[in-house]
This record gives structure tokens, sequence and C-alpha cells, in this order.
């Protein structure tokens, strides 16, 4: 009999075996009940259990894109020495480490997208991007202070270069992406300035004394 924690991985593989199928038919059928169905014949999954698998279909489908690449992406970084990059590096290992793993995937991903920003799922899109710079920032070691910014900073700089790089990589028609990674340091570059210019300021104003504003004399 299985331990709680054996059962759990089970049912993650047999979920990422079905998104993994999935994905060929979403092109074509979008994140639907019929993706879901044609995904789970294509594994020989019964449709009750690709159902009890994913009981909101197409919705539990894109819901699962992203625990799925943040997965794939551990598991490709785990083989790669980051400790010896330095911060813009590793976030730009990082951020190309998350499009390469999407890359049969774009048209899949352009429906996500979609979906993502209907007005009543905006919410929801913001909390998701916000949690996978969170990760991101994790995994490249979060360095506290870091370019004199706030850890909030980092994180909201963080994904407006994300963003930014992931919908210029869906147009991307270069060799290998190349665009895109170049694209992609720039834009770290413009952040990483950013962060030191904001550092200079604040350590100009630091031990100045300031007067709080009082009544005029009279």
């Amino acid at each position: 009999m299985p331990t709680s924690r054996e059962a759990l991985a089970q049912r993650i593989e047999q979920k990422d075996r079905l998104f993994e199928a999935a994905l060929q038919h979403v092109p074509f059928d979008g994140w639907s009940r019929r993706t879901l169905m044609h995904a789970a014949r294509d594994v020989g999954i019964d449709s009750a259990t690709a159902r009890r698998l994913f009981p909101n279909g197409g919705d539990g489908l894109l819901a699962w894109l992203t625990p799925w690449l943040d997965r794939q992406t551990e598991a490709r970084l785990a083989t790669m020495d980051l400790s010896g990059m330095k911060i813009r590096r590793r976030i730009a290992t990082i951020v190309r480490t998350r499009l390469e793993i999407l890359g049969p995937h774009r048209e899949a991903l352009r429906r996500a997208i979609a979906a993502g920003i209907m007005p009543g799922n905006l919410a929801a899109s913001g909390r998701g991007l916000w949690a996978v710079v969170d990760r991101m920032w994790t995994q490249a070691g979060d360095p506290k202070g870091d370019a004199g910014t706030s850890r909030y900073t980092r994180r909201a700089l963080l994904a407006g270069v994300y963003l930014s790089t992931l919908l210029f990589w869906l147009d991307d028609k270069s060799e290998d992406s190349r665009d895109s990674w170049a694209f992609l340091d720039r834009r770290i570059e413009d952040v990483m300035r950013i962060g030191q210019l904001r550092g200079r300021v604040e350590s100009l104003f630091q031990g100045l004394p300031f007067r709080r504003p009082g009544r005029a004399a009279g």
C-alpha cells in the first residue's frame, strides 16, 4: 500500500502525463474538456479517471500549467551551477529556461494568456505572476538589498522583465530565439541601472536632518 506521499507523487506524475498530452491539442481545441478527453485517449487513461484528475476540465488543465512549468524548470536548474553566476546571469538563465521549456507549446501559451486577461481572471493571473517571480528570485538566491532595491521592488521589476520578454518571445522568429535572449539581457541591464540609481539616491539622503513641517511663527 503506497504511503500518502507516494500516492501524491503518483497522482502528480499521472496529471503531468495527461497535461503534456493535452498541450498537443490546446492549439486546436483550446483549454477545454474536449482537449482533456483527447489527451486521456492519447495516454491510455479512461475518461472517468481523467475527469477525476481534472474535475474542472479545461480550467483545471490551465491551472496546472504553472505548477507543471515550475517542476520542469526546477529539474533543469538542478543540472546547472547557478552559484557561480552573477545575479543578473542567474535571473536571465531562469527566465530563459522557463521559456525554452515552453518553446514547443507557444500556441497553447497564447491561448493561456488570452484566457488569463479575461476580466474575471485578471486578479488570479496577477497573483499567479507574482508567485512565479517570487519563486524565480528564490531560485536565484534572492540577495537581500541587492542594488539598493527592496524585496517587493525586486519582484515588481522582475515581473516586468519576465512578462515583456515572454510577449516578445512569443512572436520571435529569430534562430534559436536569439533576439529574445538579447532582449532579455537588455531588460535586465535596464533594471539593474534603475536599482543602482535608486540606491545612490537613497544613500544621498541617509543621515540628513529632516524636520517635520511646523506652523509658521507669527
